[in-house]
């Protein structure tokens, strides 16, 4: 940890990671989201091994959902990115993928919220535009937030953009990501190592950091020489 002016400045992973200033948001593992990526099996056990570490180590969790408007409230901005994603030339033909209930909003089965976890609905693609995430992180101390989920290239790349603005550190778990298009994702993640606000890094060294965190808290203390 450097320090410049009482301002501590996490520059490793194990610091980064620590779980009492570190917080993880599941991005978007919705239903709806997972049917139209490549190999969400992978991926949801992916995300599933990555939340299982979080827990053990008492890390924070926050998930979030993607959600659909009604047609009546989709203002211009709406239709036109519906009509992006599903191909129409006309908004009279998008239909609203996401709905509040629908089968498709929903959370995969595999991977449930505890009661001591929050789900946070949204309607952008950051998940802190228009929600408290950034509120609660902060009112908790947490500085860094680590992202899994889907789609980077969609949702996850602006979040992260996003939680750097706002001062977080991100941390994106690579392959506990999904993507819609395999050389978009590819873009995003070389565009955020070009950059440097974010750090990249993958399921074992997320788990082996939160391992060896856990350990350091559990340990015995060396008792006095007699």
């Amino acid at each position: 940890m450097k320090t410049f002016k009482d301002v501590q400045i996490a520059t490793t992973l194990d610091e980064l990671l620590d779980p009492r200033r570190a917080a993880l948001v599941v991005y978007d593992m919705q239903v709806g989201v997972c049917r139209q990526i490549r190999d969400s099996a992978a991926v949801i056990d992916g995300v599933g091994q990555v939340l299982a570490a979080a827990r053990r180590a008492g890390m924070r969790v926050i998930f979030t959902r993607h959600m659909s408007l009604p047609k009546e409230l989709m203002g211009a901005m709406a239709l036109r990115t519906a009509m992006a994603w599903q191909r129409q030339d006309a908004p009279e033909a998008v239909t609203p993928w996401f709905l509040r209930d629908s089968e498709a909003f929903r959370l995969v089965p595999e991977l449930v919220p505890r009661a001591s976890e929050l789900v946070l609905d949204k309607i952008t693609m950051s998940a802190f535009e228009g929600t408290p995430l950034s509120i609660i992180l902060r009112d908790c101390a947490v500085s860094s937030v680590v992202f899994a989920g889907v789609a980077l290239e969609i949702g996850i790349e602006p979040s992260v953009r996003h939680a750097a603005d706002l001062g977080f550190t991100p941390v994106v778990i690579a392959d506990a990501c999904g993507w819609g298009d395999q050389a978009a994702a590819d873009r995003s993640l070389a565009a955020m190592r070009f950059t440097g606000d974010a750090v990249i890094t993958d399921i074992g060294s997320f788990g082996g950091c939160l391992a060896l965190a856990r350990s350091a808290t559990t340990a015995p203390s060396t008792p006095p020489p007699a």
